[in-house]
């Protein structure tokens, strides 16, 4: 099935591409990889999650948080070649964790984003990932996720 008829099926509505908040791409593809910037949990231009899981955020919140960062990213892909059914499949995935020193769940964190990827995409969607705690985020959101996917077809976007 269609990546787009399968979040239209799963009632997942996809939000406007986030525009890049500095002096850098939304994405860059080389050949036949799409290399995604890291993507925040933005919900109409406001971070939908804040602080740190362990303090404010729990894993079940930061999990929701990891989804909205990746609805984002698929945003962007969307934006970047036209249509999300020319992804071949996920590669990897990075997921940047806003954790109190010593957390050791950020895999469960990140599966927010894994999870959604192979619900949209089915086994194109299993990927490589890291799963990264950090001591600070950017706006102090809760996650941040970075997408690697491959472009099906050998033409230029």
């Amino acid at each position: 099935m269609s990546p787009e008829k399968k979040l239209a099926e799963l009632n997942i509505p996809l939000p406007a591409a986030p525009a890049a908040a500095g002096n850098y791409a939304p994405s860059v593809r080389t050949g036949s990889l799409l290399y995604c910037a890291g993507t925040l949990p933005l919900a109409d231009g406001k971070i939908t999650h804040t602080g740190q899981v362990g303090r404010e955020q729990t894993v079940e919140s930061a999990y929701e948080s990891a989804k909205i960062c990746t609805l984002n990213a698929l945003a962007g892909i969307k934006a970047a070649l036209g249509s999300l059914d020319k992804v071949g499949r996920v590669v990897s995935v990075t997921g940047f964790v806003n954790a109190v020193s010593g957390f050791a769940d950020s895999p469960a964190v990140v599966n927010g984003a894994s999870d959604l990827l192979v619900a949209v995409f089915g086994e194109a969607g299993r990927h490589a990932r890291a799963a990264v705690g950090v001591s600070g985020l950017p706006k102090n959101a809760t996650t941040e996720i970075q997408l690697i996917v491959e472009v099906r077809g050998d033409g230029e976007v």
